[in-house]
């Protein structure tokens, strides 16, 4: 299973970017698929989560200027991010809770995606 996410960029403040995030291989199920981030120095933090019948959960900074979707045909989460702020500049991860195949088995995964930069400048 790979999570293989894009859309990070540089812009301005109060710019917007979206992030996309495709989910490939012997996937059986995914269940919640979220976005973290990590800025230089800090820990990683949630964003935003969805669950595969659609209900959100946002951290406080997030609501309001983010929103979270995805495809389930596709495997596919994003996010939109609006009125982006300096302190929004961090690596962005992907994040999946997948049921998948391999051997035969089926198993259970928290996968995670490479990472995208988003730096907003001020």
């Amino acid at each position: 299973v790979q999570l293989q996410a894009s859309g990070g960029g540089l812009v301005q403040t109060g710019g917007s970017l979206r992030l996309s995030c495709a989910a490939s291989g012997s996937i059986l199920r995914i269940d919640n698929m979220g976005w973290y981030r990590q800025a230089p120095g800090k820990e990683r933090e949630l964003v935003a989560i969805i669950s595969s019948s659609g209900s959100t959960n946002y951290a406080d900074s997030a609501k309001v200027r983010f929103t979270i979707s995805r495809d389930n045909a596709k495997n596919t989460v994003y996010m939109q991010m609006n009125s982006l702020k300096p302190e929004d500049t961090a690596v962005y991860y992907c994040n999946a809770d997948v049921l998948y195949k391999e051997y035969g088995n089926t198993v259970a995964l928290k996968a995670w995606g490479q990472g995208t930069q988003v730096t907003v400048s001020s």
